[in-house]
Parts: C-alpha cells; structure tokens; sequence
C-alpha cells in the first residue's frame, strides 16, 4: 500500500504532516500558514516552467516508448515527477553544479544536454554521453547516494576556493537509507556547504515502500538531526519546489550552509521497464495520483489568469513534438562505436598492462577485419 497524505487512513501514513505548496490540486493560489512564509512566483517563471515541463513530459513519453521498442537497454521514468526535477534544477544558474541519479533525464533536458548525449549510458554507448564540466552537471548514478557526497565535495572545495558556486543533488527516498546521504548530510552540515539536496519522495524504493523505511513523520525531519533546514514540500506542485528550491540556492550562495527539500511526489510509471509495480501497489492509488498532475494544475492557474493562449499553447506543443522527433531520429540511427574506447580515459597515464591489454585487443579486431566469418 503506497504512502498517501489524502487517504489510507486505516494505516498511518507518512509523512504526517501536510507538504508546503502555493498551488493546490485543482491549480488555485494557495494563502496561509501552508505556503510556509514563500511567496508564488511571477507568472513568466510559471510560464516558463509549465513549458520546461510539457517538453520534459513529451520526451519521457517518447523515450519510454523507444525503450519498449528495444532501442534503449533501460529507462527510469519521470513520469509524474516533472515537477520536483524541473523547479529544482530552474532555480540554480550555469555556474552552478547539478549532481543527478538516473532518473534525473528531464532535469538533463532542463539543464540544456541533448537527448542523444542524454541516452548514450542507457542505450550502451558512453557511461556519460556529454561534456561534465561544459553542463556542470556530473555523470548519472546507478549507486545510490553516493552523488551526495561528490556534490558536498565539491561544493567544499569551491567554498574554500571563495568560489560563489552552488551544487545542488537528487536524491530518492530509498537513497535516504544508505550510508552514503549520511554521511553526505553530516559533512554538508559540519562544514557547512553551499550544497541543496532534493530528495524526491515518489514513495517507492522499487518495491519497498516509505514506511518500511523510515519512521519520520517526514524525510525532511530528518535535516533536524544534521543542524541544517528542511522542507516538505508538495512536489507535485512545480511553483513550491522553484521557490523553496530557490532561497535554499541564495542562502547556500551567501554562506548559509546546505538545505534539505523533500518532494513529496509518486512515480506513475514503473522503476524502470524491467519493474512490474502492479505486484506491490494498487492501480487505484495511480489513479489517484494522476488526478494530482503537476502539469494540469499549473495549466489551470496559468489560465485562469489569462497567461496561457491558445496560441501559447500550441507553440509549445510543437516545441515538445520537435524535441520527440529529434530523440526518435538520434535513438534510430545506428551508433559507430570503437572497442578501443574501452581504454581510454582509464588513467592519467595508462599503466602497461593496460596497454598491452589494448594492443591484444587492436591485434584481435585486426584479424576479424581481415577474416571475416
């Protein structure tokens, strides 16, 4: 049974505590003691993240189909999640740095990386298929949790380097439970980094769901214990996670220290292609959470103040189409990959066994070229 702040009452369900948002579910302000002191951001920022979103949902849809079609080994989805990753990443510069799991493609996207260098690790072609240090965004990872503590390094050292430079990085809620975001936290908050840690809640670590995880009220109660800020946020709500997401930025940036955000969000899709979620939830608490599309209620606010036209609108979707057509034509076309590759960028200085390792391998690709089967 999934976690769920709305209904399941028969078993507690965490978090207990209601998330902070600035528009509800059906897409209206929201005033009070539940916007946590934020205030909405101006409508062309809204504007601006409700494009970002529709072009990220068009690319997780298309590459979610090519992934059944064989094209792709794997895929993790966003499916649903587009607000937590976008209103995260739309809120820190380019200087800034972005340390990112696997699930993080549309953030990638937002982040401006190419959908075909975005998907070269999950077709099999590059462990990174872009240029880290041209998006200062670091690599995917498959290991949970242990991108934390690359961001907390490096937000470390560009601390003591007088560097104005934030590093913000994703986590989920199973990666919470790992050692690695510890330790993470602790030296974030010890050394007091310019590091934001987003920890997408979408309730599910696979199979395992938050409650046989932790027994916090919230994942951002947890920031107590570290000496830092956190905040449980509606992560469904794009216009909450820019803003928090936001000052948490300027506050690391001005020498406040590291923050922790919760999203509070659900994954619509499986883990990953390979994942069959019917076995371990409900279809109904899917359907449930599809009513609370973070693109719909955006939508409906943007129209109701009259900043999406028609006009708008269709723009939009035919940015989001190019963006599909252009990732069908760079996942269709055949890759020419080297062997060779798998030497390079190994070490500094390649070791010798390492080179005679290669040299075997040039010799054996020799032969298969001169003597085809």
């Amino acid at each position: 049974m999934s976690l769920n702040v709305e209904h399941h009452a028969a078993r507690r369900a965490l978090p207990s505590e209601k998330p902070l948002r600035l528009l509800d579910n059906a897409g209206h302000a929201v005033t009070g003691a539940a916007t946590g002191g934020f205030s909405l951001p101006d409508t062309e920022t809204l504007l601006d993240l409700y494009r970002k979103m529709v072009v990220a949902r068009r690319f997780d849809v298309q590459v979610t189909a090519l992934t059944k079609q064989g094209r792709l080994a794997t895929y993790p989805s966003a499916y649903g999640q587009e607000a937590c990753e976008i209103g995260a990443v739309s809120a820190i510069s380019a200087d800034d740095w972005l340390f990112p799991t696997y699930r993080e493609s549309v953030a990638l996207l937002t982040r401006g990386i190419d959908p075909g260098d975005i998907l070269k690790s999950f077709r099999g072609d590059w462990h990174s298929g872009y240029d880290q240090r041209s998006h200062r965004t670091s690599t995917q990872t498959t290991p949970l949790a242990t991108q934390a503590l690359h961001a907390v390094g490096l937000a470390h050292a560009a601390r003591l380097r007088h560097d104005p430079i934030v590093a913000l990085t994703f986590l989920g809620d199973g990666a919470t439970s790992e050692g690695d975001a510890h330790e993470a936290f602790n030296f974030a908050a010890v050394w007091q980094t310019p590091t934001v840690f987003i920890v997408q809640n979408n309730q599910f670590a696979i199979s395992v769901p938050l409650a046989r995880q932790t027994h916090a009220a919230t994942l951002a109660d947890k920031a107590v214990g570290y000496g830092m800020p956190g905040f449980h946020v509606d992560g469904n709500d794009v216009a909450a996670m820019y803003a928090v997401t936001r000052a948490a930025v300027d506050r690391a940036r001005a020498g406040g220290g590291p923050t922790l955000i919760e999203g509070l969000t659900y994954r619509i899709e499986a883990h990953t292609n390979s994942d069959d979620p019917t076995r371990y939830r409900p279809a109904r608490d899917v359907e449930h959470w599809k009513r609370r599309d973070p693109i719909e209620r955006l939508e409906k606010y943007l129209v109701s103040e009259g900043a999406l036209t028609e006009a708008t609108r269709s723009e939009i979707t035919d940015a989001a189409e190019a963006l599909a057509a252009h990732t069908r034509d760079v996942i269709t076309t055949e890759s020419e990959l080297d062997p060779l590759e798998l030497f390079d960028h190994v070490y500094a200085r390649p070791r010798r066994a390492l080179l005679e390792q290669r040299a075997r391998l040039e010799a054996e690709l020799a032969e298969a070229a001169r003597n085809p089967r």
